[in-house]
């Protein structure tokens, strides 16, 4: 039976919430480890594929322009018909998706895989926090925002362990073709969801492929910047600009703008987006450049790198579902503005870590961090879509997801940029750096947050 819900009541019954909340896990697992899981395996995906290494990171970059220019047009459409609608169509797209990967045998089929799939979890991704929304009542909404904190952060510990797995017992399109009984399993739990408001206006197609020119722009730009610049990044830059001002001009003038232009007169909104944008910017320099200053410095291997950085996501984990029920009874700006102080301190910390740390001395440092992270994730996600009018629930989802991916991408270019002008004085100068960058991040996203007070 489909789980109909009247626009004036409050969340599901708890029996239905449960079988909600395991339909929206078994979906964004699959979904967060899609984006993972590859990382892992390029190198041995792109050997058998018979391409170079930097051809095969398009493996990765397909399956992330086309999350980041699809998220908006999906949250608009999850507006107008309906947020299960679009997580149903978005589920099967990325199941499809996963099962072309997996049976790709060249780079081509493989990038048009990537794209599928991508445009799959756009439209999980996009309305996965309205859906939240409506299952879960008002007074325990910040619960429900730590029960989803906690389902990416186990996805994303759990990444590169599922990966090594996969890859010991079988070959690599096994990754992605275990996603397919998955997908079928929540396809048939769909009917689980919440069936939410529909909006009474049409979708904007032209805003659409200027929503897809503008976010395209954006990666496209901030990917040649951090590899060096010149011609090309410069004019991508330019071109950004123009379609930039052409687009939210647009969204000044239609009424349910696919950018939310609009809920950004909201203070609480904007800071909200603005301190989300600069916590995963902090996050995302840390997570590419730690694996650097470890190896660099402290002269670690791969294998213990990636076990002495677990202690972040699993610290997350363990404190995301607290934190989310902390939020429904305290200020989302003062616990938001007391884990971005903490994170700042866990950056600062792993900056300057000396040469040769004993292991427990590297992992406490990555716990405080995660638990800084941890802090401020799920309230700071609570409050952003609280103060959008439910039936515009689709649009700050959208904006959760869009904050995100825009602040790992720039976070990333940070590195680049940072390896850049220190090339001269080696990869542990750059990567230091890159990491106090990420520090310094993180302290305007804690002078935003603390802007939210008494608001």
């Amino acid at each position: 039976m489909s789980s109909s819900l009247d626009p004036t009541t409050d969340g599901l019954p708890p029996a239905q919430r449960r079988w909600a909340m395991l339909t929206i896990t078994l979906a964004i697992s699959i979904s967060v480890l899609g984006s993972s899981v590859a990382n892992i395996a390029l190198p041995t995906i792109g050997r058998d594929l018979g391409v170079t290494p930097a051809a095969s990171v398009w493996v990765v970059n397909a399956f992330q322009i086309a999350v980041m220019v699809a998220l908006l047009p999906c949250a608009s459409l999850g507006d107008i018909y309906g947020y299960r609608r679009v997580y149903g169509i978005g589920l099967v797209v990325f199941t499809a998706g996963s099962l072309a990967c997996a049976l790709a045998h060249s780079l081509p089929l493989m990038i048009v895989a990537r794209v599928i799939q991508g445009l799959g979890g756009a439209g999980l991704m996009s309305v996965n926090t309205a859906l939240v929304r409506y299952i879960f009542p008002r007074a325990e909404l910040g619960r429900g925002m730590g029960f989803n904190t906690l389902i990416v952060a186990c996805s994303s510990a759990l990444g590169p362990s599922v990966a090594a797995a996969v890859l010991s017992l079988g070959a690599w399109p096994w990754l992605f073709a275990m996603n397919v009984p998955v997908g079928l399993a929540a396809l048939a739990l769909l009917g689980k969801l919440p069936l939410t408001p529909c909006a009474g206006h049409r979708f904007d197609v032209p805003s659409a492929f200027l929503n897809a020119a503008f976010f395209g722009l954006v990666v496209g730009t901030l990917d040649g910047i951090g590899h060096g610049g010149g011609v090309l990044p410069a004019i991508e830059f330019v071109a950004l600009l123009v379609v930039g001002f052409v687009f939210i001009r647009r969204m000044l003038t239609v009424p349910a703008p696919m950018l939310p232009i609009d809920l950004f007169r909201r203070p609480i909104f904007a800071l909200s987006v603005a301190t989300s944008v600069a916590s995963f910017i902090a996050q995302s320099s840390a997570y590419v450049a730690i694996p650097f200053l470890m190896q660099s410095v402290g002269g670690l291997s791969e294998t213990s790198t990636g076990l002495l950085m677990t202690p972040w996501p699993a610290t997350i984990a363990l404190l995301a579902p607290i934190a989310g029920r902390l939020s429904d009874r305290f200020s989302a700006g003062l616990l938001g503005g007391a884990g971005l102080a903490v994170l700042t301190m866990g950056l600062l910390l792993i900056g300057f870590l000396p040469a040769h740390a004993a292991w427990w001395d590297i992992a406490w440092r990555m716990a405080v961090s995660g638990a800084g992270f941890a802090i401020f994730q799920a309230p700071n996600n609570r409050l952003l879509i609280s103060s959008v009018p439910r039936e515009r629930s689709g649009a700050g989802s959208g904006m959760i997801s869009t904050s995100r991916l825009l602040g790992q991408a720039v976070g990333a270019a940070m590195v680049a940029i940072c390896f850049s002008f220190t090339h001269s004085r080696g990869v542990a100068v750059g990567a230091t750096t890159a990491v106090l960058t990420g520090a310094g991040f993180a302290g305007i996203a804690t002078i935003l947050s603390c802007l939210r007070l008494g608001r």
